[in-house]
């Protein structure tokens, strides 16, 4: 069944799409902060370790709401490896050394390159598409966004 939530279909599956790239990129940032909790080496390790937990929840719950957005406005997400590929714009880094280091400053320029995505996009849900319930939405995953790339740089200090 169709949505009917006062915005037109096209605009709906233009955000739709839009927040199926941002799914996409949760998805493979999620991997990477997962393979950084699994394979991270070092003196600092157990800190890092769960340090990576903890961003890797977070990214994991964000995942389920991207979906759920889409969802909400009568869309069917991204939902196969194949298609986050596609669709990020984010790259998979292969390492040859697991520090701390190196996990942390691929993550953060990958939690910065999100950010800026998110922010070109907010205007234009409100404005072009008429969908400020998703303008609103990826402005406080912006704010997310932020924070954990707080949290990651505050590490690099």
């Amino acid at each position: 069944m169709e949505a009917s939530i006062g915005i037109k279909p096209a605009y709906l599956a233009e955000v739709a799409h839009s927040l199926g790239k941002v799914l996409a990129d949760e998805y493979v940032l999620y991997t990477k902060t997962r393979k950084a909790h699994w394979c991270v080496t070092g003196p600092d390790f157990h800190s890092k370790h769960l340090f990576f937990e903890s961003q890797y929840q977070q990214l994991e719950e964000i995942i389920d709401e991207v979906a759920e957005r889409i969802r909400t406005l009568g869309h069917f997400p991204p939902a196969t490896l194949k298609e986050f590929l596609q669709l990020t714009h984010l790259t998979e880094q292969s390492r040859e050394k697991n520090d701390s280091l190196g996990f942390i400053k691929e993550l953060l320029a990958d939690h910065e390159s999100i950010l800026i995505h998110l922010r070109e996009n907010i205007d234009g849900y409100a404005n072009a598409l008429h969908d400020a319930g998703s303008s609103d939405y990826i402005t406080g995953l912006m704010e997310t966004h932020e924070k954990m790339a707080w949290m990651l740089r505050a590490h690099l200090e």
